[in-house]
């Protein structure tokens, strides 16, 4: 086992679809305590200018001296599915009896011809291309969190073992396959080499043999520097990242030594000529003008806009969580509803029920996560335009309930939410409360066999749309406080009178005003429209009244 600083775990970008010419440079060296300590000590004397030492003539002192040898230090410059042997390959396949298949004898062949040229220059880096038998065992074993107590998903463990295929394989036309298409029981064996993913990728692996020294060849040093892979949309992902100006990574190996080495990967391919660029980014732009002219002919060139006069009002909500309630196991039921001048499609579904939700525990407080979406599509068309006239925004009333074990359902609490009156993004808490009884018979029900008060009217939870009179009264009425529910609203209006610079839009603008002194507090806007009928009534009897007792009036007061 290694450990490796990955700062970037991944990277990946767009390229073309051949990789000719991609080249990656790999440097890896053996960290020493001398050389540990030179890059401790070089660092405070750069910084205070002081050059006590030669540090470089210290170093290359070290290095000529026989410190540190030719084997501690590899440099090696690889293409795309460039094959470099390692000393265990040279090994193997050097006789010929232990070569069984076509790629094996192959590289027997390749293996004589670079003893016959003087032998391999490579000695620690070598790579594994995509016909090799090769598994990276470490990125089946990745974790997908941070706790060190996870444990594989039967999922993750089937995927684990999941491969890729190589390239795409067609039947010739006429051909018969001759395995059997279906396999009534599969073993174990025939699920692990069928099951693949249909995506077709190469992969490459960059290795590193840190065995000691004259020691090379065995597996257990083989570590995994740097894996590439290419899919078939073109896409070349390299992990980890090219080091750059960022620093060497290193692996330190267990054993008794605890050694470290420090690689490093660069990216020295060819850089692409001019007139190849300009030729790829007219490909390009060619092909983005054409994926742009399909998507204009799905899309349509008319655009839907509200009806002439009228006022629509998309709502994308989210029912977030609920908190602060006494039982587990919440869902909430809620409806909308629609005062006059509003209206809405005929398929367009007002209320709704979200799932069940388990409560969890967050700071000393039960709170149910549902995150249940509902979108409604409404519209508003003020019938009389005098300025007397006002209409309401709509309201949302919602009440929880809770199931327990035993399927026994109980009241949490009544509540209601009106829609915002400005178009954005809007996160809303609302409280809520349920109706109680005298004497504690209600309450012992509400806990043994469930079910509690509840009202015949939801809309009873701010003031019922049947009511006719100037008071409501609620007297005798008792209640309790309960928890609270919080949405999340985002709000879209579009008109067509805010495409216009006429009276309409100023006759739009003063509807858009009354109706946004609805989203206040009933009783404050009560006050106000109170205040508003007197004052107007004063002014109403003043000018109904002689001007000269108006004057006598004010020159008494003034005496």
């Amino acid at each position: 086992m290694q450990k490796v600083e990955q700062r970037v775990p991944k990277w990946a970008q767009n390229a073309r679809s051949d990789t000719v010419g991609k080249r990656s440079k790999v440097q890896i060296q053996r960290v020493t305590s001398t050389s540990l300590m030179l890059q401790q000590l070089q660092q405070p004397f750069s910084q205070l200018g002081q050059q006590l030492i030669s540090l470089a003539t210290l170093g290359g002192h070290n290095t000529a001296s026989g410190h540190c040898p030719e084997e501690e230090k590899e440099e090696a410059v690889i293409g795309w599915q460039e094959k470099l042997f390692s000393q265990f390959e040279v090994d193997l396949y050097q006789n010929e009896s232990a070569c069984q298949s076509p790629l094996d004898r192959q590289y027997h062949q390749e293996i004589v011809k670079l003893e016959g040229s003087g032998g391999r220059k490579n000695r620690r880096i070598f790579t594994y291309t995509d016909h090799d038998r090769f598994t990276n065992l470490e990125e089946l074993s990745q974790k997908v969190t941070t706790s060190v107590k996870e444990v594989p998903s039967y999922l993750a463990e089937r995927m684990a073992n999941v491969r890729r295929r190589r390239q795409e394989r067609r039947l010739r036309e006429g051909g018969i396959p001759k395995s059997r298409l279906v396999t009534w029981e599969p073993s174990d064996e025939f699920i692990r080499n069928s099951h693949i993913i249909n995506t077709p990728v190469q992969t490459m692996y960059i290795m590193g043999d840190f065995g000691p020294p004259g020691k090379l060849g065995c597996r257990e040093h083989e570590r995994v520097l740097c894996t590439i892979q290419v899919d078939g949309n073109g896409v070349i992902t390299v992990k980890p990242d090219f080091t750059g100006t960022k620093g060497p990574y290193r692996i330190e190996l267990e054993g008794e030594k605890r050694e470290m080495w420090k690689f490093t990967l660069e990216n020295t391919s060819a850089p692409v000529k001019p007139e190849e660029e300009e030729r790829e980014q007219r490909v390009f732009k060619d092909l983005y003008s054409r994926h742009k002219e399909y998507l204009n002919g799905l899309v349509g060139s008319d655009f839907e806009m509200a009806p002439p006069g009228a006022l629509r009002l998309f709502v994308n909500g989210e029912i977030v969580s609920a908190q602060g309630y006494e039982y587990n196991n919440l869902y909430i039921h809620f409806f909308l509803e629609l005062p006059s001048c509003w209206s809405c499609p005929p398929s367009q579904q007002l209320s709704g029920v979200t799932q069940t939700c388990a409560t969890k525990t967050l700071a000393k407080e039960r709170v149910a996560f549902f995150s249940f979406p509902f979108t409604v599509e409404m519209f508003f068309t003020q019938e009389d335009e005098s300025e007397g006239t006002l209409s309401e925004w709509p309201i949302l009333y919602f009440e929880v309930l809770s199931l327990d074990y035993w399927q026994r359902y109980r009241v949490e609490g009544y509540g209601f939410v009106v829609l915002p009156a400005t178009a954005g993004a809007h996160t809303i808490t609302a409280s809520t409360w349920r109706p109680v009884e005298l004497g504690t018979f209600s309450e012992l029900q509400r806990f043994f066999i469930g079910g509690s008060p509840e009202l015949e009217d939801m809309t009873y939870a701010r003031v019922p749309g049947t009511f006719v009179g100037s008071r409501l009264s609620r007297f005798g009425f008792r209640t309790e406080t309960t928890g609270s529910v919080t949405f999340r609203l985002n709000c879209l209006w579009q008109s067509r009178a805010f495409l216009e610079s006429t009276s309409l839009r100023r006759r739009m603008q003063s509807v858009l005003d009354r109706l946004g002194s609805f989203s206040q507090p009933g009783s404050l806007y009560n006050v106000l429209e109170a205040f508003q009928r007197a004052r107007h009534r004063m002014r109403e009897a003043r000018d109904s009244l002689p001007q000269d007792l108006i004057r006598t009036s004010a020159s008494a007061v003034q005496q």
